[in-house]
């Protein structure tokens, strides 16, 4: 028999995942009207407890789980496809985890978040590699700040590239990850958040060879006018874009983030605009920095601009269309358009903005374009899961859903089916229970 409380527990299950999908539940006694009254009163509410004048501090995954890197990698906890990690790195710290590899490409990204507001020097940053069991390193990204003196967000990823030509890294087994810490002035610890991804091989080999013709000549900017489109805090709650010109509000040591869609054979090209001022002219060096990651989080791209009160825009580098062949360049720009997926944009805006134009919102306008037809994948095989571009990634970037959003929205879903399901079964044998009645009273 159910108790009140569990039919309780049960509804409010409901109603959170139906609220997450736009769905209105109503309880029993209660009509449809009223709780979609109810359900629109709590979303008010929470969306106007989110309104603060503090910067919001950077969005971790809330489904991080806490580790702890180790000293040495016989004590390295082992790191799992599919799950987001958080760790705390000290200065000049260095600490190892472990990935079980099979015969699949093999990415561990860390995006590096200092404390806010902190002093670096050029230079600073950090590096992650991938070793097999004899030390010998598969892959590495370095991520440093190079062009600022503030601190933001920084991303990079270690990799292992199954490559019937290598004999190195080729062994299925147990690999590590290092991520180590190269820092001159900061002495905060910085909080890091961590993702392992696979990537299935092709079925048979493709082209390797780079097209030596390509086009790399700047778009005119996409019509239509700006629309509104706040960015996230972070790479969870990246806010989603497709191609056109879109207005953001960000603060003096703010960092706002993004993520795009970007299918196979398709170019990005992203330029930033700092709208003008009408209270100074003062010149801030590196006033605005644009930064882009590929879909395993990699670093592709960045670009800075400075600004005196007048509109400043920045663009960066013209890149290759995503290609599987794109992996075998030396160049890290070239060889980070590798897959298809969602490509993270990042924009910072220099702390110093606040002394010479005041603690307040500076219009921010981006402009995306995409060039280029969508083609087929390179042939791999197994399921590409998340270096793809599906129909429902095309419709979040229309609508501007957030990764958390298209996630929640997910996880709803699967929630509402699994208690229908419940829900239906017990129905259907009550229904059943009472036709057996009524045959047994008729005869």
């Amino acid at each position: 028999m159910k108790t009140q409380a569990g039919i309780g527990r049960r509804a409010g299950a409901l109603i959170t995942a139906a609220a997450a999908v736009g769905a209105v539940v109503a309880l029993p006694g209660q009509t449809a009207a009223a709780a979609a009254v109810g359900t629109a009163a709590w979303g008010t509410a929470a969306g106007g407890a989110a309104a603060g004048g503090a910067i919001p501090p950077y969005t971790f995954d809330n489904s991080a789980q806490r580790v702890q890197g180790a000293a040495s990698s016989s004590d390295a906890v082992q790191l799992r496809t599919g799950q987001t990690y958080r760790d705390t790195l000290k200065r000049n710290g260095k600490v190892y985890y472990r990935v079980n590899l099979d015969q699949q490409n093999a990415y561990v990204s860390v995006v590096a978040v200092p404390k806010a507001g902190g002093k670096v020097e050029y230079g600073d940053g950090f590096k992650v590699s991938m070793q097999d069991g004899s030390g010998t390193e598969c892959g590495y990204q370095q991520a440093n700040f190079s062009s600022s003196e503030y601190t933001r967000p920084l991303a990079a990823y270690a990799r292992r590239i199954v490559d019937a030509d290598s004999s190195t890294c080729q062994r299925a087994g147990a690999y590590y990850v290092l991520v180590e810490r190269e820092s001159k002035a900061s002495t905060d610890d910085w909080e890091l958040e961590i993702r392992y991804a696979s990537e299935p091989v092709l079925k048979k080999a493709g082209p390797t060879g780079l097209p030596e013709v390509w086009a790399s000549g700047t778009p005119g900017p996409p019509a239509g006018g700006p629309q509104p489109r706040q960015g996230g805090s972070g790479v969870h709650d990246a806010t989603s874009l497709t191609q056109g010109e879109w207005r953001s509000d960000i603060r003096p040591g703010q960092t706002l983030f993004y993520r795009v869609p970007v299918d196979w054979g398709q170019q990005l090209f992203a330029t930033a605009e700092l709208g003008s001022s009408a209270t100074g002219d003062e010149y801030i060096g590196h006033a605005l920095v644009l930064s882009l990651e590929n879909p395993a989080l990699g670093h592709v791209d960045e670009n800075t601009v400075s600004y005196s009160g007048k509109p400043a825009t920045l663009a960066l580098d013209a890149l290759r269309p995503v290609a599987h062949e794109n992996r075998s360049s030396y160049d890290e720009a070239t060889s980070g358009m590798r897959f298809a997926g969602w490509y993270y944009l990042s924009a910072t805006l220099n702390p110093a903005m606040a002394q010479e134009y005041g603690d307040k919102t500076v219009p921010l306008t981006l402009r995306v374009s995409l060039r280029g037809n969508a083609r087929p994948g390179p042939g791999y095989d197994g399921d590409p899961g998340q270096f793809s571009v599906t129909a429902d990634d095309k419709e979040a970037a229309e609508k501007g859903v957030s990764g958390a959003q298209a996630a929640g929205r997910s996880d709803a879903m699967r929630v509402v089916a699994a208690a229908g399901i419940g829900s239906g079964t017990v129905l259907l044998l009550g229904l059943g229970g009472w036709t057996l009645v009524a045959r047994r009273r008729a005869a």
